[in-house]
C-alpha cells in the first residue's frame, strides 16, 4: 500500500463529513487535504484510543519528532510521507501542525473548561488551525479568506462538541463551558450521568445558536473571488448545519445518542453544494 493509499483508507474509514467535502477536488489538492486529514486522525486517535495518559504523551512526542523529521526531509510514517509532498507544494507551516498536536495534548490534562474563552484556545488548536491549513491547500487570492477559515473551523468544532456531548461524557470530558452550565441550571453530574432535562435542552439550544452564529460570521468574511476555491469548506458547512438542524429537531438528545447523517445524505448534500459553486 502506498502512502497516498494509506491516507485515503484512513480518511474513508472515518466516515467523517470532512471526507465528503473534498471528493470533488483536483487530484493534487485532494491528495494534500487527505494527507492533512489523515494526520489529524492519527494524533486524535492517540488520545481517544489510549487510556494510559503517560503512554499517550509518549506517542504524541513521537509524532512531534516525526513532524520535525518530515520537515527535515526524512518522514518515516506513511501519513507523513504523503503529507511531505503537500507541505512542499502548498507551503504549509510546520508550526501549525505542531499546534494541532498541542490541542490533542490538552485532552490529556484538561477535561473541563470554565468559560468560552478558555474553550476557544482548544478549538483554535484542533480546528481553526486545520481550517487555516485547508485554506492554503484549496487556494485563495484575498487574505481575508484566512479569517473565514479560522472562524469556520471554530464553527465546525462547536458542532462536534454539540454532537458528542454524551460520548465525551462517557470519557469523563465536558467541553460545554462550566459557567454556561451554571447559567442554565445544569450540573456536571447531570452531563456525566446522562440526565436530560428541559434545562439541558435550553443549554443545548444556546450552544446550537452560537455555532450557527459562527457559521454566519465565517461566511460573511469569505471574499466572493475565493468562494469557488473554498467550496470544500462550504460543503462541510452544509453537512454540519444539516446535522445541527437534526439535533435540534430531535430535541437535543445528545446525551444518550449520537445523531448522524447517512453517507448517502452526506454525498447528496456535498454534490448539491459543490454544484452551487
Amino acid at each position: 500500500m502506498s502512502p497516498d493509499e494509506y491516507c485515503q483508507r484512513k480518511a474513508a474509514q472515518s466516515g467523517s463529513s470532512f471526507y465528503y467535502s473534498f471528493l470533488f477536488l483536483p487530484p493534487e489538492r485532494r491528495r494534500a487535504i487527505t494527507a492533512l486529514y489523515a494526520f489529524c486522525r492519527e494524533v486524535d486517535d492517540v488520545v481517544d484510543e489510549c487510556p494510559d495518559a503517560q503512554l499517550a504523551r509518549a506517542k504524541l512526542a513521537w509524532w512531534r519528532a516525526e513532524l520535525a523529521s518530515t520537515y527535515a526531509g526524512k518522514p518515516s510514517h506513511p501519513v507523513m510521507q504523503s503529507f511531505a509532498a503537500a507541505a512542499r507544494a502548498f507551503n504549509l507551516p510546520q508550526e501549525l501542525l505542531a499546534e494541532i498536536i498541542d490541542g490533542m495534548e490538552m485532552d490529556l490534562t484538561q477535561t473541563r473548561y470554565p468559560d468560552f474563552k478558555s474553550l476557544h484556545l482548544y478549538c483554535y488548536r484542533v480546528a481553526s488551525v486545520v481550517g487555516l491549513l485547508a485554506a492554503e491547500i484549496f487556494g485563495y487570492a484575498d487574505r481575508r479568506t484566512l479569517k473565514y477559515a479560522h472562524d469556520l473551523g471554530l464553527a465546525f468544532q462547536l458542532t462536534n462538541i454539540i454532537r458528542d456531548v454524551g460520548e465525551d461524557a462517557r470519557r469523563g470530558r465536558i467541553y460545554l463551558p462550566a459557567d454556561e452550565l451554571g447559567r442554565f441550571g445544569v450540573s456536571a453530574e447531570d452531563i456525566l450521568h446522562g440526565r436530560t432535562s428541559d434545562a439541558f435542552r435550553r443549554l443545548m439550544e444556546f450552544q446550537i445558536d452560537r455555532a450557527e452564529q459562527h457559521y454566519e460570521q465565517a461566511f460573511a468574511q469569505l471574499p466572493a473571488q475565493d468562494r469557488r476555491a473554498q467550496r470544500p469548506g462550504l460543503v462541510m458547512a452544509a453537512i454540519y448545519r444539516t446535522l445541527l438542524r437534526e439535533i435540534r429537531r430531535d430535541g437535543c438528545r445528545v446525551l444518550d445518542r449520537r445523531v448522524a447523517l447517512t453517507p448517502v445524505r452526506k454525498l447528496w448534500i456535498a454534490w448539491r453544494t459543490w454544484r452551487k459553486g
